[in-house]
């Protein structure tokens, strides 16, 4: 019988480009970096004008970065990408707006842009967050044969290997019923 780790592991990529997965780790990796950088800049910079703006950019597009690596890793739709594209196209629309309005124009002027930014902002990142989910719901890997599924059937009177389509592995897998029922109707 074959280990579990084995059948993950036996082709990991599933068709997706080794490449595609690489450079949507690098997102993950350098959204994550910008935040942390965002921290450090304000941690140094301590309240002067130019670290909050800094602090501001690099964490503005850091959370962008890492919602598209997600959505780059895993195996996505046309349609989720370009909805965490929109997303994040919005997101930095949000923080264009920032570098444009801070801090001149943010807050305690007759000008302000900070409602504005900030809404341009959270709804860019609420419309590429919705996408992340969807693509993260909507990937499956356990129980997710390709085509059909071998099953090793040991008896008194020998070892017997069944080939199982997906639909028929599915109701046989999903009706919770007792394991040797299973078999039988396997058998026949």
């Amino acid at each position: 019988m074959e280990q579990l780790g084995e059948a993950y592991h036996r082709n990991s990529n599933h068709g997706r480009d080794p490449r595609r997965v690489l450079a949507g780790s690098a997102l993950l990796v350098a959204g994550g970096l910008a935040l942390v950088a965002a921290i450090l800049t304000l941690a140094a910079g301590g309240a002067t004008l130019a670290a909050k703006q800094q602090s501001g950019l690099l964490a503005g597009l850091g959370i962008p970065a890492m919602l598209g690596g997600v959505v780059v890793v895993l195996p996505a739709s046309r349609r989720e990408r370009l909805g965490v594209c929109a997303g994040a196209g919005l997101t930095l629309l949000g923080v264009f707006l920032f570098w444009h309005a801070y801090p001149g124009q943010w807050t305690g002027t007759a000008n302000s842009l900070a409602f504005e930014t900030a809404m341009v902002y959270f709804a860019g990142g609420a419309v590429a967050l919705w996408y992340v989910f969807s693509t993260m719901a909507t990937f499956r890997r356990r129980n997710s044969p390709a085509g059909t599924v071998t099953m090793e059937l040991v008896r008194e009177s020998g070892t017997r290997e069944v080939e199982v389509s997906r639909d028929r592995y599915r109701r046989l897998v999903s009706d919770g019923g007792d394991a040797s029922e299973i078999i039988r109707e396997i058998e026949d």
